[in-house]
């Protein structure tokens, strides 16, 4: 299954983390994280005012359904990466997990001759959701449908989850487009 690293800003947005691991539960991708990522995440999620309750069971969910996803014994590769320092953890967990992307939203904090000898690329969420998309657009299709059928309240239907994402907050308005453009929307929940 093709590894890819997602970082904590992507993770951090609810619709796009939601939509990301949803994708991943159909087999399209495997997700892969680490401890200092989720303890950034859940610094950022704490900040943002949710409860330690709400962030420990957001978390615990992630763990508990991709339990292969946590990457280990990296910290002696951070000193070695050439990205940005701030970021250099998340590269070094992302050679250490074999990812073949690395998912973000700050690209420049990842330049190509950093992850060139690694065989990583960085790719922003939106082009990783329409890769996926143009890979297994049924898979995609269903997955969207699951998300929305988890839903009480708003987004409700497929057209509405992909107005959410395409919003400049979630950052993903070519995915939005071409689920579109190929018919993924206009499915209603049941």
């Amino acid at each position: 299954m093709y590894p890819a690293f997602l970082d904590t800003c992507v993770l951090l947005k609810p619709y796009v983390c939601d939509t990301l691991l949803t994708i991943a539960e159909s087999g399209l991708f495997r997700p892969l994280w680490s401890m200092d990522v989720l303890d950034e995440l859940a610094r950022n999620l704490a900040k943002r005012g949710l409860s330690e309750a709400q962030v420990n069971h957001r978390i615990e969910q992630m763990t508990r359904h991709f339990s292969d996803a946590n990457v280990t014994g990296y910290e002696h590769l951070v000193p070695a990466m050439e990205n940005d320092p701030k970021d250099r953890h998340v590269l070094a967990a992302a050679v250490r997990g074999g990812a073949a992307s690395l998912v973000t939203e700050n690209l420049k904090d990842f330049p190509q001759h950093a992850l060139d000898c690694y065989g990583i690329t960085a790719v922003h969420q939106d082009e990783f959701l329409q890769d996926q998309l143009d890979l297994s657009p049924r898979l995609v299709s269903a997955a969207l449908q699951r998300q929305v059928s988890r839903h009480r309240k708003y987004p409700r239907s497929v057209d509405d989850l992909l107005d959410v994402l395409g919003n400049e907050g979630n950052g993903c308005p070519g995915f939005a487009a071409e689920a579109r453009h190929m018919g993924t929307g206009g499915m209603r929940r049941s």
